[in-house]
């Protein structure tokens, strides 16, 4: 019997959870040609949500394509372009000899080779002369808008792990680059989402930046404790097992509404389960995850400098008034300037998020580890 619950990929169909309202608005915004910046934390679920927002927004309009790239492994300028250019012919192009055809009447001056593996499923891949491509790479930057004038379409380029493009040489002439291009398109709207919210914060929210006031900018929330409830119970159910309403908010609340962790921890449950979920059952897979990740959380916190852990320990043992000389001198951080650069530091990490007064921790798993493995408070 396959498990109910999906994680650490795309969720699709009835696997997908609630975020109608989210899948809804941003369908709304790709049919209006709207760009849209989706911000939130790794494994929320912000590639599902676009992937089944595309779907609406197809469903409603049939002349609209959409273009998925991703730049979590995207070092340099010259990758970013391979990648668009690639993805945007496989978006328009049904067929082989269209992708052929597309590469080499808007693509020729970059010699555009097509690679593909004959086994079935596998990827046809374009790839282009890089010497090329940095002489003059305008053309790429255009090809949706000329594609889509060229087929009466309206394309949506959607870019997952934009912030990526801060490590390439000289990112901002880069993204002055992009903005004075895209900006002009009229058929081709861009959806640009990642999970570093501070480094898009900087790109997307300061005047200074390029990319300032681009499009509208959604910051997805946690998925609320009634969604999952009757999400749990529902797939539980599909096959066959039973869990209480008050057990399947157990098991959300231990993972902290966080999408993957309650996904994960629901299938440990539902493999532990013959029939009937029970108290023991969850904590027993609650701590069977907990040590199944124990090492990659031990290296994360041998990866962090003593102040930093010396300030987790104060935040997990609610210290009030991180920067008060009393909490500095309990936990050994230094100095209040200290502790402003360990916050940052913390942030930069992907370890804790700062909103406003607020610190929260990015991983509940990792939190839960800190707390009773590591400090034992």
């Amino acid at each position: 019997m396959d498990t109910p619950f999906i994680y650490g990929k795309i969720v699709q169909n009835e696997v997908f959870t609630n975020r109608e309202e989210e899948a809804n608005q941003l369908a709304l915004n790709f049919s209006s040609g709207i760009n849209t910046i989706l911000i939130s934390p790794r494994r929320w679920g912000k590639s599902s949500l676009v992937l089944k927002a595309s779907k609406i927004a197809m469903e409603n309009n049939p002349e609209i394509r959409f273009c998925f790239i991703d730049c979590y492994n995207v070092r340099q300028e010259g990758e970013f372009y391979q990648l668009l250019a690639d993805g945007i012919l496989k978006a328009i192009s049904s067929k082989m000899e269209e992708l052929m055809a597309g590469a080499n009447s808007f693509l020729g001056r970059f010699l555009p080779r097509i690679s593909f593996n004959p086994e079935p499923n596998s990827e046809v891949t374009v790839e282009l002369d890089s010497r090329e491509v940095k002489k003059q790479p305008d053309d790429i930057l255009n090809l949706a808008e000329v594609l889509a004038i060229e087929k009466n379409l309206k394309i949506v380029v959607c870019i997952d792990e934009f912030q990526n493009i801060g490590g390439f040489d000289d990112p901002e002439s880069f993204q002055k680059k992009l903005r004075s291009h895209w900006q002009k398109h009229t058929r081709v709207s861009y959806c640009l989402y990642g999970s570093k919210r501070h480094m898009l914060m900087e790109v997307f929210s300061s005047p200074s930046m390029p990319f300032y006031k681009f499009g509208d900018v959604f910051f997805l929330q946690k998925i609320k404790l009634e969604a999952w409830i009757p999400f749990i119970i529902g797939r539980f159910s599909v096959t066959g097992k039973e869990i209480s309403e008050q057990d399947a908010a157990c098991i959300a609340n231990l993972a902290e509404c966080h999408s993957q962790y309650v996904q994960q921890l629901a299938q440990q449950v539902w493999f532990r389960t013959t029939s009937t979920v029970n108290q023991d059952i969850i904590n027993e897979a609650h701590e069977s995850l907990i040590l199944q990740l124990g090492l990659l959380f031990q290296s994360m916190a041998d990866g962090l400098s003593n102040t930093q852990i010396n300030f987790l320990k104060a935040v997990l043992s609610e210290a009030s008034l991180l920067s008060s000389k009393d909490t500095i001198q309990e936990y050994g951080l230094g100095t209040s300037a200290n502790v402003l650069r360990i916050k940052q530091a913390l942030v930069n990490k992907e370890i804790i998020d700062i909103q406003g007064d607020t610190i929260e921790m990015i991983d509940p798993m990792f939190k839960f580890w800190l707390k009773k493995h590591y400090f034992k408070i």
